[in-house]
């Protein structure tokens, strides 16, 4: 009774652990947008390619901000990579320690770009919709049969909600840019798509099965 009640601690608490980072994220994120609309120049801010790591060292070589503490800075970092952020819905849980299989970032730290696939039972995760259609469409490069997936989803780029692939509206190769640089923008409505299209300079709204192998390697620039 004890063991099954440590294991019930265990796996709840885990989870609640998720949640509160996903919810810290979201609080950094908001934190860091007010700092850059106040104390920063939002032109010379850097995009939002790279780690946060990473993000952090390019905003303070940048110019763009007066000398912040870490955590402003991370902050600023985390709004820099995630943009404006609020939860609607069920969103995708994303473990701490799950790193993308095409690139090999950790997929918990972006949570506005997470896409999600599950595959026999197993669960993968990716830091953008551009890296989950390279697993998908060059699915020769990679140990599994496309027609054992199971599901696929991605995040609403406004609210963050979990959403079914297929069923997603697309925004090509804008001005905002995902972990992984030039993106495939997802959105639960064409009307939200269509927002973000004109507000951002989007080249094209596709829908899932219009996404092709050339557009996928052109946001990589090849």
């Amino acid at each position: 009774m004890t063991k099954i009640l440590f294991i019930t601690l265990f796996i709840t608490g885990s989870l609640f652990a998720n949640e509160m980072s996903l919810a810290k994220i979201v609080k950094l994120s908001n934190k860091g947008e007010k700092i850059a609309n106040t104390l920063c120049n939002a032109k010379k801010l850097p995009s939002a390619q790279g780690t946060i790591e990473q993000l952090m060292e390019k905003i303070k070589t940048s110019g763009a901000c007066p000398p912040l503490s870490k955590s402003k800075l991370e902050a600023v970092a985390y709004y820099v990579s995630n943009g404006s952020m609020k939860l609607s819905g069920k969103h995708i849980d994303v473990p701490a320690d799950a790193k993308c299989p095409v690139c090999g970032m950790f997929v918990s730290k972006y949570p506005k770009w997470a896409a999600f696939m599950q595959i026999n039972g197993k669960k993968y995760y990716f830091d953008g919709v551009k890296d989950m259609m390279k697993y998908y469409i060059f699915d020769g490069d990679f140990p599994y049969d496309r027609k054992n997936i199971f599901k696929i989803t991605v995040s609403d780029y406004y609210t963050l909600e979990e959403i079914p692939a297929k069923e997603a509206f697309y925004v090509l190769d804008s001005d905002v840019f995902g972990p992984m640089g030039r993106e495939l923008i997802p959105f639960k409505s064409k009307k939200s798509a269509n927002a973000f299209m004109e507000d951002h300079n989007g080249k094209a709204m596709v829908k899932f099965d219009e996404i092709t192998d050339k557009m996928v390697m052109a946001l990589d620039g090849l």
